[in-house]
C-alpha cells in the first residue's frame, strides 16, 4: 500500500509540530507494510525529491505565502502526478491551497484528512474560504481528529462528525536520544535547579506573554526553548527578569536533557490555534507534570487537571503563577502527576498506537473502495 501525504511544509525544510506528526505517521505505518511519500512546498527546492528517514520528501516550489497559506503555481500538477501513483491520498488540514489542488487533480483515490486545527486568526479570509472548505471536507472519504475535545468544540468540524475518527497524535520514544551525562552536566551548571520548561515555536497563540508575567509574579525560574516570530517582543517583555532564560532553538540532545532536568513543563497556549500540543506529549513521555490552559482543545485531553498536572484559565498570569508555585513546593504532587503523565503517554500517545490506527483506517478505505467496485479483498 502506498500513501501520498500532502501539506504545505515538511522536513527537512521545517520542523514544527505538524511536521513531526506527519513524520510519526509515515514512520509508524511503515511497520504495517505502508510505504509513504510526503509532498510539500519549499522556498528553495534544490532537489525535487529528497530521501528522508526512509521515505521520499517531494518538494514543489513555493510561489507566495499569503496569510500563512503557501501557494504554488506548479505544485498541483506534481500532486496530481503523484496521487495517480498512490493507493491513498492523505491530506493535512488546514491549507486552502490543498483543497483547490484536490479538486483540480481529480485523482479519484480514497482520501483521508487529518484535521489538525480550525482556522482561527484569519477570520475575514475564513468567510471567503468556508464554502470551499465545506465542499472539500464533504468530498473526502474520512476525517481524523486528534482528540474528542476538539471534535466537540469545533463548529467547522461538527457538521462532518459522522465521518470523523479519533486518532491521537503519538510520538516514538526511540526517536529521541537518551539524555547524555555531558549535556546534563552542562545544563545543570548553566541553569537554576527546579526550572519550568517551555519548548516550541514562539508564535502568537503560545501564550508566552502569560508565562513571562507568571515568572515575574512567582519569581520562579523559567526556561524557554525555541525561536519564532514573537521572539523579539517576548525578550523585550522579559527584560530585567533574571529568572527567565531564552535558549533559542536547540537540537534533541539538548532538549531531552532539559526535559530530564526540569521540575515541570509549562504550556501557556491561550488560543484555539493550539489544537493539540505535541510538546505536552513529549513532557508526558518524560514523566513530567504539566501546566496548561483550558482552551477546549487537545491540550486538556493530554494534560488532565489534577491527574497529570494542572489546568488553569487561559490568559491568566495570576492563575498560572499559582500553579507554578504549587508545583514548586509540593513534591508529592510533582511525583504523582509525573507518574500519571507517563502512564497516559504509554496508554494513549505512543507512535505505535497511532500508526496501528492509521494503518487500519487505510485498509478500511481500500476495502470500501474495492467493495464498491466489486473487487475481492483478502
Amino acid at each position: 500500500m502506498h500513501v501520498l501525504h500532502f501539506f504545505k511544509t515538511y522536513w527537512p525544510d521545517s520542523f514544527g509540530g505538524m511536521e513531526r506528526a506527519i513524520h510519526a505517521i509515515v514512520k509508524g505505518t511503515a511497520a504495517h507494510g505502508v510505504s509513504s511519500e510526503v509532498l510539500s512546498l519549499s522556498r528553495n527546492p534544490r532537489e525535487r525529491t529528497v530521501e528522508f528517514d526512509g521515505h521520499l520528501a517531494l518538494k514543489a516550489p513555493l510561489t507566495a505565502d499569503i496569510a500563512s497559506t503557501g501557494l504554488s503555481l506548479t505544485a498541483w500538477k506534481l500532486f496530481a502526478e503523484r496521487a495517480r501513483l498512490a493507493d491513498i491520498v492523505h491530506y493535512h488540514f488546514p491549507w486552502p491551497y490543498m483543497d483547490v489542488a484536490h479538486f483540480l487533480a481529480r485523482h479519484g483515490k480514497p482520501t483521508v484528512v487529518t484535521y489538525q486545527s480550525d482556522i482561527v486568526k484569519q477570520k475575514r479570509l475564513m468567510a471567503l474560504y468556508r464554502p470551499l472548505m465545506r465542499r472539500f471536507l464533504g468530498n473526502v472519504d474520512s476525517i481524523v481528529c486528534a482528540s474528542p475535545n476538539y471534535l466537540r468544540t469545533s463548529a467547522d468540524l461538527r457538521p462532518f462528525k459522522d465521518k470523523v475518527t479519533i486518532i491521537e497524535n503519538g510520538l516514538a520514544e526511540a526517536d529521541y536520544p537518551a539524555p547524555s551525562d555531558e549535556r546534563l552536566a552542562h545544563w545543570r551548571a548553566a541553569l537554576p535547579a527546579g526550572f519550568f520548561l517551555f519548548t516550541g515555536v514562539l508564535r502568537y497563540y503560545k501564550g508566552l506573554h502569560v508565562l513571562i508575567e507568571a515568572a515575574r509574579l512567582s519569581g520562579l525560574p523559567v526556561v524557554i526553548v525555541g525561536s519564532g516570530p514573537m521572539e523579539d517582543d517576548l525578550k523585550r517583555q522579559a527584560a530585567g527578569l533574571e529568572n527567565v532564560h531564552f535558549l533559542g532553538a536547540l537540537d534533541d540532545a539538548d532538549k531531552v536533557a532539559l526535559l530530564a532536568l526540569c521540575r515541570a513543563f509549562a504550556f501557556p497556549s491561550h488560543l484555539r490555534s493550539e489544537a493539540f500540543g505535541l510538546s505536552l506529549v513529549e513532557a508526558a513521555m518524560f514523566a513530567k507534570p504539566m501546566i496548561s490552559c483550558e482552551i477546549g482543545t487537545g491540550t486538556s485531553y493530554i494534560n488532565r487537571d489534577g491527574e497529570t498536572g494542572l489546568v488553569v484559565p487561559p490568559n491568566d498570569p495570576e492563575a498560572f503563577a499559582a500553579a507554578m508555585q504549587r508545583l514548586a513546593t509540593d513534591g508529592d504532587a510533582v511525583e504523582a502527576f509525573g507518574k500519571a503523565a507517563r502512564a497516559r503517554y504509554e496508554a494513549v500517545f505512543t507512535a505505535k498506537r497511532m500508526a496501528t490506527a492509521y494503518a487500519e483506517l487505510y485498509r478500511g478505505l481500500l476495502a470500501g473502495r474495492d467493495g464498491e467496485r466489486g473487487v475481492a479483498t483478502p
